[in-house]
């Protein structure tokens, strides 16, 4: 539709749901960065609507958003995210997963959410264990102790938004974002690595050459595996894991390229435009890490690089998510070499489901011990 309306046009979902269409880097970035503040509400996103109801720092806007996203910002930041610290949990958790991932023995593995039913129910679980065990003369043991230490705190305060349901939901999103988004772009990476096994040889040709076979990987060692980095980079560019971004709000009407766009409308930020964006990206359909390289095989950023949206409601767990899909994907190359009784030619890699998400189709994986 952009090829014939351009970057900026209008849908309707329904009679009554307008919604404003932003295709392309220039005009992603001119709304969400260039008038950062009136485009910083959040939209409806239907499927997850009852379930967060405004609540949680993900779904809630105006004041709630502030005070929620200040807190779990630097709630994050001081238990460790972009520190030494969070570095050496991702290690052990790491590590765990490749114990793990040894014991399958080809065997097919378990389904996590099958036993834990829902995400909600898990973190309501964990909820109730916290505050059994919270030491309110301690530090915080993690994000959920920093909430409840502040709603203890702000008790009396009629205007708090440190409340069960916003520490629920929090707790909903961040599990959520933790888990199923890393989980799905390691898991898109690894069919890649199954598709083109020429890239898993040179990945773990240099994992061996640079930290041997005993050497866990750590964040120093990114800047020494640029092919290894940009694999990764690249992948997420093409699964565009979120195709169409989390709908954004107006906060206030505004005037935005010739434009007056009443206070309440919907915006939907389609980083997936730029991800694919062929102007930026040439054949982006097809998967070449070579893009994130320069011609001395150094590790390149690429301004359009934005799977993680931009502006005030960029992702907060950017930085924890980065880590945490190098050092897990690194730990795994590093022990294991992936199989499939399928050839290669066979394997898809167009989405199972794509809509608020792209989900890769299921594939088998055996992870053979290196």
């Amino acid at each position: 539709m952009s090829k014939k309306y351009g970057p900026v046009f209008t849908v309707y979902l329904g009679p009554w749901r307008r919604v404003v269409v932003l295709v392309g880097r220039e005009a992603v970035q001119e709304a969400l960065v260039g008038q950062a503040e009136a485009f910083s509400g959040r939209g409806l996103v239907a499927t997850l609507n009852g379930t967060f109801d405004g609540h949680g720092v993900l779904f809630s806007n105006g004041e709630r958003w502030r005070q929620l996203r200040k807190f779990t910002t630097l709630a994050l930041r001081d238990l460790g995210m972009g520190k030494r610290e969070g570095e050496e949990l991702i290690q052990a958790e790491a590590r765990c997963l490749v114990e793990a991932l040894r014991r399958t023995r080809g065997q097919q593995g378990a389904r996590f959410f099958g036993q834990v039913r829902t995400v909600a129910a898990f973190a309501v679980q964990q909820i109730q264990r916290h505050q059994r065990s919270l030491d309110t003369s301690g530090p915080a043991r993690d994000l959920v102790d920093a909430f409840l230490l502040k709603m203890a705190k702000e008790k009396q305060d009629p205007n708090t938004e440190f409340t069960d349901k916003n520490l629920l939901m929090t707790v909903v999103y961040l599990l959520f974002a933790g888990t199923v988004t890393v989980s799905t772009t390691i898991r898109y990476t690894l069919l890649l690595l199954l598709k083109y096994p020429q890239v898993q040889e040179r990945v773990q040709e240099e994992l061996t050459r640079e930290l041997g076979p005993g050497q866990a990987p750590s964040l120093w060692d990114r800047a020494r595996l640029p092919y290894t980095d940009a694999v990764l980079h690249e992948a997420q560019r093409l699964l565009a894991l979120v195709p169409m971004g989390l709908p954004r709000a107006l906060v206030k009407t505004t005037r935005f390229r010739g434009y007056t766009l009443p206070q309440g409308t919907e915006v939907f930020p389609l980083l997936g435009s730029i991800l694919h964006d062929p102007e930026v990206f040439k054949q982006p359909e097809e998967f070449n890490p070579g893009r994130f390289l320069d011609a001395d095989g150094k590790f390149k950023k690429h301004e359009a690089f934005l799977p993680f949206s931009l502006g005030k409601r960029v992702c907060l767990g950017e930085g924890l998510a980065r880590t945490e899909l190098f050092l897990l994907f690194t730990a795994i190359l590093q022990a294991f070499s992936l199989g499939n009784p399928c050839p290669p030619g066979a394997l898809s890699l167009q989405p199972a489901v794509s809509g608020l998400f792209n989900i890769p189709q299921a594939f088998q994986l055996q992870f053979q011990p290196r």
